[in-house]
């Protein structure tokens, strides 16, 4: 099957079930339509480009990190399927809450039914909802404030400047923190990404927890100059050099999970580069978006992928797939069929 860029039907026929693809072949034989099908689809689709010498970027909006995404993606980094990120600063810092204060935090099953004075006796409790999960702020938060507030206070110290996943990098490698360790660190995206010392883009920056500590340490004057955190304008410039240094050959894909800024920044690079910079740039040469946006044309999150033709950032034949559902049910289970189906691209067309 193909997905908007190609408008071709697929035959359905029987898989059996095979020990060494279970998921893969799982969903072979049961989603054969609708959002079920686009999934395999898209699946296929990343599958095939990687395997034709493609790089792939990952865009994670949403919780994801707090969603423990970081179980199915940070294999997926390991064996060379991600190339690149995006993601909120939010993202960046919940995969190192999550490895640090996993025993803290608390799960509401029934969050639909929470009243404000069940919300107000979250907050009085230290701990702050995402959906069904509350994070700890003790546990998290200020656990790691003290050694990320040293990393900038070094670099502030020295007039050197790094982008914010940099120094979280410089913390996992400098194992200040692996004694507070309360998940297997191979379950941790961030983890895997700076074992590879993997490219992250993270725009916005400024509006995560971590973004208000360093902004109120500055406020104090713990922190001299503002700028020992690099900007979201030199984000776009690395990658922009990024971008140009990768998309020959097979191109790079955009695989994007929920909507606004971690994906909308990264897309734009194609066009700034094609028309404020006039250089010839390669469009995106596959894209995927998981979304449960309601569809709507002029919307970032829920615009289909044709109305990026226009805006100078898919071709009309980029293979595109738009999956209209949860991410934590849809992502791990394209991650977990991209990872089982080495070899074997196109078992449906």
């Amino acid at each position: 099957m193909q997905g908007f860029g190609g408008c071709m039907f697929g035959k359905l026929d029987w898989y059996p079930m095979a020990d060494s693809r279970p998921i893969a072949s799982f969903l072979q034989r049961h989603f054969r339509h609708f959002n079920a099908a686009a999934l395999v689809d898209a699946a296929e689709g990343y599958r095939a480009h990687v395997d034709g010498g493609g790089k792939m970027l990952v865009a994670l909006a949403g919780a994801m990190s707090t969603a423990e995404l970081g179980i199915s993606l940070a294999e997926m980094i390991r064996q060379g399927y991600v190339d690149i990120i995006s993601c909120t600063g939010a993202n960046l810092e919940e995969d190192l809450f999550n490895l640090v204060a996993h025993d803290h935090y608390h799960r509401i099953p029934n969050y639909r039914d929470l009243t404000p004075s069940d919300e107000q006796a979250l907050v009085e409790r230290g701990l702050n909802r995402v959906t069904d999960t509350c994070i700890p702020e003790e546990e998290a938060f200020r656990r790691l404030e003290a050694p990320l507030l040293a990393e900038w206070q070094r670099a502030d110290q020295s007039s050197d400047r790094y982008f914010p996943h940099e120094f979280l990098y410089r913390l996992i490698r400098s194992r200040v923190l692996k004694e507070f360790y309360q998940i297997d660190p191979a379950d941790s995206w961030l983890v895997a990404a700076s074992e590879r010392d993997l490219p992250i883009v993270v725009p916005g920056w400024e509006d995560s927890t971590s973004g208000n500590i360093f902004a109120a340490h500055c406020l104090k004057g713990d922190i001299r100059n503002v700028h020992t955190v690099r900007t979201g304008i030199e984000y776009m410039m690395e990658l922009a050099d990024w971008y140009t240094a990768n998309s020959e050959g097979s191109g790079i894909g955009f695989f994007q999970i929920g909507g606004g800024i971690a994906g909308d920044f990264p897309i734009c690079v194609v066009p700034m580069l094609e028309q404020d910079m006039e250089r010839p740039t390669p469009l995106w040469s596959y894209f995927c978006q998981i979304s449960d946006s309601t569809t709507s044309y002029g919307s970032y999150s829920g615009a289909v992928p044709n109305e990026k033709i226009t805006w100078g950032k898919l071709g009309p034949d980029t293979p595109s797939y738009i999956i209209e559902s949860d991410a934590t049910i849809v992502a791990p289970l394209i991650f977990q069929y991209v990872l089982e189906s080495a070899g074997e691209v196109g078992v449906n067309g």
